[in-house]
């Protein structure tokens, strides 16, 4: 609100002043209630914020310990890394196992005729849309192809459209021109890509390269085929990604003698002590996380001169029934074994903070005579690490959780907030530009009034002067 000068040349009273006065004493009230609800909504919308983020964090940890099984103490190898690759999922067990791989699944790959004139070549000459169809495995994919379309623009538009159906489009040029190259990210048998329709792109297209096959492999003798490289099935809890095909027998090349095998490499399941440690550590150091993030935005701070200060969320029923809810199934027992709660094996729970520490000792007797117990209370479908999840779904959903609805409430808050602030701001502006009026209009009548007097008193000393001179 810009100053404007209005001091009283006659009356020698400063009216400026007295306008900022009466605004200000206006304002004050309404502008102390904005600033005050302002300061509130942003600092806890900071802090859901703070909150939500430690809470997703947590969550995410315990996806990640649900997936690779590692929280149950169990390690998966292979001999032969440049064969396949192996990772660890839910209901996993100690074992060995002997893979040989034979062949590699293989995708479909097709290709149009050559383009001498490149990328840029018009594919559609006419003045009337024309359709490349696309068909794998019973599924057939239009695309339309218009008027002017060139073999570039082909292809983006099949990528646009396809690429979450598993195709793919390429375009490989050399000296001879250019080819629009189908491929897919379906593997397999069966899986062939063919080309039709009436766009001219189908004629002359040819399969490059050999026509899609399974994988074909054995697993301690039992020869097994998969459409895709990656076995999700083919032993329990344990993810194997097929990268290439077991190298032959030293001295052997070409196509192998009858009843001779490919060289096995070993797949391998163990349980370690040290990884199923380290496994509880994250997760006792994840949860610690989350608790201190809680604990910081509500906690109440004493103060050198006996006052107190609350943090944002001091007293906040959210904090209190999520923090309810995570001590809940941290309490409760699970698990078939000897072993059913965490302070059996040494987490123990601060009473006053709510973290987790572990008890070395404690923990280093349950782990070499229970270590199944200590994976079956986080493992499994009624484990720990499910139904922290579950406890916490409420709260994190990201567009209709508990804290993602209070972050919007807030935000409507702040923003209805700032247009009170508009408002009041316009309201004071007019008051400043009325009562600056109304003081001006007084001086000038006070000025007015002041020149009749000067006016009316010079004539009558001249009457007086007049008088005495006769």
């Amino acid at each position: 609100m810009g100053d404007i000068s209005v001091s009283g040349p006659v009356t020698g009273i400063d009216t400026q002043q007295i306008v900022t006065a009466l605004v200000n004493a206006e304002q004050a009230p309404k502008q102390s209630q904005i600033n005050k609800q302002t300061q509130t909504s942003t600092a806890q919308l900071s802090s859901i914020g703070k909150i939500q983020a430690a809470l997703d964090a947590f969550r995410g940890a315990m996806d990640n310990m649900t997936k690779d099984a590692s929280i149950g103490g169990l390690t998966a190898t292979t001999s032969d890394a440049n064969v396949s690759t192996v990772t660890l999922g839910a209901g996993a067990s100690a074992g060995s196992y002997q893979l040989i791989v034979n062949q590699l699944a293989t995708a479909s790959k097709v290709a149009t005729q050559n383009y001498p004139t490149g990328a840029k070549t018009v594919v559609n000459t006419g003045t009337t849309a024309t359709t490349l169809e696309i068909s794998q495995s019973g599924q057939s994919y239009g695309v339309s192809v218009p008027p002017g379309a060139t073999l570039q623009q082909v292809r983006d538009s099949i990528n646009a459209q396809y690429s979450s159906a598993g195709l793919s489009a390429n375009i490989l040029t050399d000296a001879t021109g250019s080819r629009l190259v189908m491929t897919s990210t379906n593997t397999g048998a069966g899986t062939d890509i063919t080309l039709g329709g009436n766009s001219g792109l189908e004629a002359g297209s040819s399969v490059v390269g050999e026509p899609p096959q399974n994988a074909k492999y054995t697993i301690d003798g039992t020869a097994q085929e998969s459409k895709s490289n990656t076995l999700t099935e083919a032993i329990s809890g344990v993810s194997i990604k097929l990268t290439a095909v077991s190298p032959l027998p030293a001295g052997i090349t070409g196509a192998l003698p009858d009843g001779m095998t490919r060289v096995a490499s070993t797949i391998t399941v163990t349980r370690s002590n040290d990884t199923l440690k380290s496994s509880v550590k994250g997760f006792v150091d994840t949860y610690n996380a989350l608790m201190t993030a809680m604990n910081t935005e509500t906690a109440v701070t004493n103060n050198a001169d006996g006052s107190t200060t609350r943090a944002a969320l001091t007293g906040d029923a959210t904090m209190r029934s999520l923090q309810t809810a995570l001590r809940s199934e941290l309490n409760a027992l699970t698990g078939t074994g000897t072993l059913k709660s965490l302070a059996q094996f040494g987490v123990n729970t601060d009473s006053g903070t709510g973290k987790l520490s572990i008890d070395d000792k404690v923990f280093g007797a349950a782990i070499l005579t229970n270590p199944t117990d200590i994976g079956g209370i986080f493992n499994g479908d009624n484990g720990l690490l499910a139904r922290m999840k579950t406890a916490t779904d409420s709260y994190a959903l990201s567009n209709t959780g508990v804290l993602a609805t209070r972050s919007s409430t807030l935000s409507a808050n702040i923003k209805d907030l700032q247009n009170q602030q508009d408002t009041l701001t316009a309201r004071m502006a007019a008051l400043k530009t009325s009562l600056t009026a109304k003081y001006t209009t007084m001086n000038n009548l006070v000025a007015q009034l002041t020149s009749q007097r000067s006016s009316v008193m010079s004539t009558l000393n001249a009457l007086n002067k007049s008088s005495s001179d006769s």
